[in-house]
């Protein structure tokens, strides 16, 4: 199969288990995921880096967020941004709970949250900001995506979004063969590039240290990423899965890492 095919044949993702996997883990997400914050922080830096003059307001009146999650992005772009609306998005609706802080505060009504699968959502028209963190790697067709993106977004408008890329996790893929199809970030130019023009891309290798390969499996679970998996961890499995994890990449200690990918993108629509 030829790259061009595999960057346009949709994937094959169950969302619904991944959609059942993140509620589940809602309440424990904000604590376990420290790289996806570290994430967040940065993908705002770049936003403003290379979108707004240092001199001026916000240019983004109108934002959506996809993929919002418990909202530690929400808040930041809120906090920085200002927008005069903002749209907030996930696929689970037991989401409104995390964010019901951000909608309290807000006495206008200019924030909302919309539950539903961010592929098949229609953003408000107007929109300038369609951004997102940590949460492309689960879409089943992203070229179609990104076309329904440059649709909605206002002449000159932003797509900015974080995702990950084809070393993230390795450690679990290597050990389990389960995971995520991952496009690199030349793959993600390509299919930016007939409706965007790219501001500013890069990626980077971040190492997560943990005490045991069970503390992995615990993080895993924590954050809700687990939602391609669908075996019956028996206890056999879970000692051989513990063992090869330290043969493979080991310290002296047996203390371990797990290795995530962060991409970052900035566009403009054509």
């Amino acid at each position: 199969m030829t790259e061009n095919m595999t960057l346009t044949t949709p994937k094959s993702i169950d969302k619904n288990l991944v959609a059942r996997r993140f509620a589940h883990a809602r309440n424990t997400y904000g604590r376990e995921a420290r790289v996806q914050q570290q994430v967040a922080e940065k993908m705002l830096h770049l936003l403003t880096e290379h979108t707004c003059p240092p001199t001026a307001t916000s240019p983004f009146r109108h934002i959506a967020e996809f993929g919002c999650g418990t909202g530690c992005y929400s808040r930041l772009l809120l906090h920085a941004l200002q927008p005069e609306t903002m749209l907030l998005n996930d696929i689970c609706p037991e989401m409104k709970e995390c964010i019901s802080d951000i909608c309290h505060r807000d006495h206008q009504g200019h924030i909302s949250f919309l539950p539903c699968d961010a592929e098949t959502l229609d953003f408000p028209p107007g929109t300038d900001l369609i951004t997102s963190c940590s949460t492309l790697q689960w879409f089943t067709d992203t070229e179609r995506f990104f076309a329904r993106c440059h649709h909605f977004l206002t002449d000159g408008g932003i797509l900015a979004f974080s995702t990950f890329g084809k070393q993230n996790m390795r450690e679990i893929h290597t050990l389990t063969g389960h995971g995520l199809e991952y496009l690199s970030l030349n793959n993600l130019k390509t299919l930016l590039s007939p409706h965007f023009k790219v501001l500013h891309a890069e990626e980077e290798i971040v190492s997560l240290p943990f005490s045991t390969p069970l503390e992995v499996l615990h993080h895993l679970k924590q954050t809700g990423v687990t939602g391609t998996e669908k075996r019956i961890w028996t206890r056999g499995h879970l000692q051989n899965f513990c063992n090869e994890y330290v043969r493979m990449c080991g310290n002296a200690d047996n203390s371990v890492q797990l290795t995530y990918h962060p991409i970052y993108v900035i566009a403009r629509k054509n």
